[in-house]
């Protein structure tokens, strides 16, 4: 028998818009919690991000906003704060993603709802937290990455400054606003949890931080996303392509020298322990390059990877959404509509006993009898 999601019972009033709030909430839904999305008369503005839609379902909206309902309110008009209030009364917590400021005018810290519901768990998720010296400071992903590092050190020595390749700081941010919610559920007391993207890249960033932090060494570009500490590590070219080989142990290593046919590299001082490489980086990728041409990628893949050596071809976003292993984890999902399959990337999150049901995301506003029903009662 299928169990109850295990935040079923739960209720989150999501006053959010676009990604890392959004994501939070979709996290919670799919794991089921009822996630009410709130949202003006105009809607969340990722409903009008891009132009592909299918049922009229924008894209970029339904994959962050399956698994919620919508209700229409304006949280600045008195009748619809009423409302608001009616909802956060029967509620478990409230995540809103807007700035410091917007938050504190519209009422939507923990200290401003205690007298509504004491027991209300309020989630921040701002750029930069509710107080600071940068808290009411516009902050996007962009910005973020561009603020703590994250910039300076993508992309190859010499170049740009280079964003990742996909909203690390929006995403990042949301896993951790939910990690927030659940710890004060699990408390079982109400109160403010203050969650700032600028923190969370940065704690990301921890053995880089660490390394400057006690010995003043700097974090720096790499060429081909090299390791800062494990040689050889990095991007390497092969006979038609690339691969990432990432050898930490010397028990790796010793495989890898053997399977390529360079038993002397285990008995030359500069590449037989992993200090040793890494004191003596330039000659040991140069000489690990030169071998790694020889053959193509998938035939270094086939030769090392049985050997438990850490190895991968460099897939596109398409190749891993078609691949054995996402078919496998149930990574990609489908929600049928009038119109076709809605196909969006599912829950990386699996717990024994609890087969996810995935429903399209609301339509604005297409929940406003779950006002009327509260307004009574029920």
């Amino acid at each position: 028998m299928t169990e109850a999601g295990p935040l079923s019972g739960i209720r989150v009033i999501e006053v959010c818009h676009m990604l890392a709030g959004p994501y939070c909430g979709m996290l919670l839904g799919d794991l089921g919690a009822e996630v009410i999305k709130v949202e003006t008369g105009n809607g969340d503005i990722a409903r009008l991000a891009g132009t592909l839609a299918i049922d009229g379902h924008n894209v970029y909206f339904a994959s962050l906003n399956r698994n919620k309902k919508s209700v229409i309110l304006d949280l600045a008009d008195p009748g619809s704060r009423k409302k608001f209030e009616t909802l956060i009364a029967t509620s478990q917590a409230l995540i809103t993603n807007l700035r410091p400021r917007a938050i504190r005018e519209l009422g939507l810290t923990y200290h401003q709802l205690r007298p509504v519901n004491p027991e209300l768990v309020c989630i921040a998720l701002t750029g930069f937290g509710l107080n600071g010296p940068y808290s009411d400071l516009p902050a996007y992903d962009y910005i973020i990455q561009a603020m703590t590092g994250v910039m300076m050190l993508t992309g190859e020595p010499g170049g740009p400054p280079t964003r990742a390749g996909y909203s690390v700081a929006d995403n990042s941010g949301g896993m951790m606003a939910a990690i927030g919610l659940l710890a004060k559920l699990v408390q079982r007391k109400g109160g403010q949890v203050d969650i700032a993207l600028y923190d969370t890249i940065l704690s990301q960033l921890n053995y880089l931080a660490g390394a400057f932090l006690n010995a003043g060494e700097a974090a720096e570009r790499r060429r081909d996303g090299a390791h800062s500490i494990f040689v050889p590590a990095q991007i390497f070219r092969t006979r038609d392509g690339h691969i990432a080989l990432f050898i930490t142990h010397d028990s790796f290593w010793r495989k890898f020298a053997d399977a390529v046919g360079r038993p002397e590299w285990l008995e030359d001082d500069r590449f037989s322990a992993m200090g040793a490489r890494r004191e003596n980086r330039t000659v040991v990728v140069e000489s690990v390059q030169t071998q790694l041409l020889r053959r193509t990628s998938i035939e270094w893949v086939d030769l090392l990877q049985p050997l438990g050596i850490v190895i991968a071809g460099t897939s596109k976003l398409e190749d891993a959404l078609a691949s054995e292993n996402a078919a496998a984890r149930q990574m990609v999902v489908s929600i049928g509509t009038p119109a076709g399959q809605l196909r969006l990337v599912g829950n990386p999150i699996k717990i024994d006993g609890f087969h996810e049901t995935f429903h399209a995301p609301p339509r604005l506003g297409e929940d406003e009898v779950l006002l009327t029903r509260l307004g009574h009662g029920n």
